[in-house]
C-alpha cells in the first residue's frame, strides 16, 4: 500500500499520547490513556511489540492475537509493578497486509475505514459504552455524539490480564483506500465530510485536509491517522 501518516498534539492537550505504526506491511494507530506519562508509555509499548513480534512474518490471525496478547501483558505488568503508571492503557487497531488481503485486530475505539467504489465504511466497531448502546439503539448514533459517556471505552490493551480483540479478514481491491484512526479524528470530523474528503482530493492532500477540518472543529484530543491505498493486489 502506498501510506501517508499524520499525527497531531491537537488544539488542546499539552502532549501527544498517539503512537503510530508504519512499517512491515503493518499500520496501526495506538491512543494511550491513563495520564500524561502513561497514555504515551502505553501506546508506545504497544506498537514496539506489535512491530517486534510481527515485523517479517507472514500474516496470520493466531499470529496477531499472540501479538496483541503479548502487547497487553506488557503493558498490565508495567502499571502493577509502577505506581505512577497505574491505569494506563491503549486503543489499538492495526492492519496486517498480506498479497491478498489485509487482517485488522482491533481493541478500543480508534477505528477502520475503508473507501471502497467512492463509498465509506467503518469496518471496526468502537469498544465503548455508546457503542454499546448505539449497537442496541438505545441510543441514535446523533445522540452518542453528546453522549456524557461518549470517551469511555470498554475494552484496551493494558487494563486487564487478559483482552480479547476484534480480528477480521478483509479482501484487498486495487484502488481501496484504508483509513485508521484515533477519536481525535473521528469525533471531530463527522463521517459524510471524511468520504467526500477522502473521495475527492488526492491521497496526500485528503490527508492534510482531514488534520485541517479536525482542529477546526476544535482539536480537542491528538489527531492521529494513516492512509493507505491499495496499489495492487497479488495471489497468496
Amino acid at each position: 500500500m502506498q501510506i501517508f501518516a499524520v499525527t497531531h498534539t491537537g488544539r488542546v492537550r499539552p502532549t501527544n499520547e498517539d503512537s503510530l505504526l508504519v512499517g512491515h506491511s503493518l499500520y496501526g494507530v495506538a491512543d494511550g490513556m491513563g495520564g500524561h506519562r502513561g497514555g504515551e508509555t502505553a501506546s508506545r509499548v504497544a506498537v514496539q511489540v506489535v512491530r517486534t513480534l510481527l515485523g517479517g512474518k507472514t500474516p496470520e490471525e493466531n499470529t496477531l492475537r499472540v501479538a496483541l496478547d503479548a502487547a497487553n501483558r506488557r503493558i498490565f505488568d508495567m502499571q502493577r509493578r509502577d505506581a505512577s503508571l497505574s491505569g494506563m492503557g491503549t486503543t489499538l487497531t492495526v492492519l496486517w497486509e498480506a498479497p491478498d488481503e489485509l487482517l485488522i485486530a482491533h481493541v478500543g475505539d480508534s477505528r477502520a475505514y475503508l473507501l471502497r467504489d467512492g463509498e465509506l465504511s467503518c469496518r471496526t466497531q468502537d469498544h465503548s459504552i455508546v457503542g454499546e448502546l448505539v449497537r442496541s439503539k438505545a441510543i441514535t448514533p446523533e445522540m452518542a455524539k453528546t453522549h456524557p459517556y461518549r470517551s469511555v471505552i470498554t475494552r484496551a490493551l493494558g487494563t486487564d490480564p487478559v483482552v480479547e480483540p476484534d480480528v477480521l479478514h478483509e479482501k484487498k481491491r486495487p484502488g481501496d483506500l484504508w483509513l485508521v484512526c484515533s477519536d481525535g479524528l473521528s469525533n471531530m470530523v463527522e463521517d459524510d465530510e471524511i468520504a467526500h474528503t477522502l473521495a475527492e482530493l488526492s491521497d496526500q492532500t485528503a490527508a492534510n485536509k482531514l488534520l485541517e477540518l479536525a482542529l477546526e472543529n476544535g482539536g480537542v484530543d491528538n489527531v492521529s491517522f494513516i492512509l493507505g491505498r491499495v496499489t495492487e493486489v497479488s495471489a497468496p
